[in-house]
């Protein structure tokens, strides 16, 4: 029986990265457009998630990020009783840049884990083909923030986990040209990927 080293943070490694590119799966969860009377809502429903994040060292521990993912998925109605109908497929591309902060390496007998924190802005670009006979599409500003952790695999190699909100209101005027007032929704991205630092 033994107990494990404690962790220990440390200054990121003298690697002299000044530049990284973090390609990306995951999966989103999106919030509300707008919710009805009597519980009704729309939304859309979970999909895959698909993009790259890169990264330019502006200070030891800071880097300024630029990220696009992309992902599809069907258009529901929440309604009582009958769960989620699905009206229509959307897909979605999201553009963001902003800040991360590096927390500093925590080293372990086992893992070397390096936490960071970040917060940007950006834009959720929506193209609905609702039931085959509607298409339109939609534009919204959305800020975010994430947390996650690089797993160190090698020298300039890490896993990269992720876990972003995304929070902003769904453009009813942009889609639909009607003076519709959506929620605050919040469109949670959950990723796994790869990080090379150069």
């Amino acid at each position: 029986m033994f107990a494990a080293a404690p962790l220990v943070a440390q200054a990121p490694e003298a690697s002299g990265t000044v530049f990284h590119v973090s390609p990306y799966v995951g999966y989103m969860v999106f919030g509300d457009y707008i919710k009805g009377p009597l519980g009704t809502s729309v939304s859309n429903a979970p999909g895959a998630l698909y993009g790259t994040q890169l990264g330019l060292s502006i200070a030891p521990n800071l880097s300024l990020i630029g990220n696009v993912a992309y992902t599809t998925s069907d258009i529901k109605v929440g309604v009582p009783i009958l769960g989620g109908v699905g009206v229509g497929n959307s897909s979605t591309l999201l553009y963001d840049a902003g800040l991360e902060y590096n927390l500093g390496r925590m080293s372990s007998r086992s893992i070397p884990l390096t936490p960071f924190l970040q917060a940007g802005v950006g834009a959720m670009k929506y193209d609905i083909n609702a039931a085959s006979i509607i298409t339109t599409h939609a534009t919204n500003w959305a800020g975010n923030v994430g947390v996650g952790a690089d797993v160190t695999l090698a020298r300039g190699m890490a896993v990269r986990l992720l876990a972003k909100d995304y929070i902003g209101k769904f453009n009813f005027q942009d889609a639909t040209g009607l003076g519709l007032n959506g929620d605050v929704s919040h469109n949670l991205a959950f990723t796994a990927g790869l990080r090379f630092d150069f």
